[in-house]
């Protein structure tokens, strides 16, 4: 019999009660409220054992990024009562930031980094969804029947 593989992970369980899914949908929302590019959604479900949802976003300016990164902070405060755990970078200086919410991460770069770095590509396997404009249903996002 063949060896099954598994990913598994050493975090704990995050203790609120918004799934990831929701989390990703607001996180969306905050980052297209302040005009991100290329906004896509990566369900890493089965794929890592760290992170459910990659939301990855880019912003032109400092400004932007600093601004795209508050708004999703706040949109997820107010509407989900979450804080992120752990947050990667300055904005105004890094051109990567990173919100850990555990069953999700954020990613808001430049656009250089973006293209350096192509988490698209480092994670192929993934299902990847790009949200075409603010109205857009996200298909991965969609609750599970």
């Amino acid at each position: 019999m063949p060896a099954v593989s598994t990913t598994t992970s050493s975090r704990e369980q995050r203790s609120g009660p918004v799934p990831g899914r929701h989390l990703a949908r607001l996180a969306v929302e905050g980052a297209l409220e302040k005009k991100a590019l290329d906004v896509t959604v990566m369900d890493l479900r089965g794929i890592s054992g760290e992170v459910d949802y990659f939301v990855i976003c880019t912003g032109q300016t400092d400004v932007q990024i600093r601004a795209i990164v508050d708004s999703v902070v706040e949109k997820l405060k107010t509407e989900a009562g979450e804080r992120p755990l752990h947050r990667e970078g300055i904005p105004g200086t890094s051109r990567w930031i990173v919100l850990d919410y555990f069953d999700l991460a954020v990613h808001v770069f430049n656009p250089e980094l973006r293209a350096y770095y192509d988490l698209e590509r480092l994670w192929g396997d993934a299902p990847t969804e790009q949200v075409v404009d603010d109205d857009s249903e996200v298909e991965l996002l969609l609750e599970e029947s």
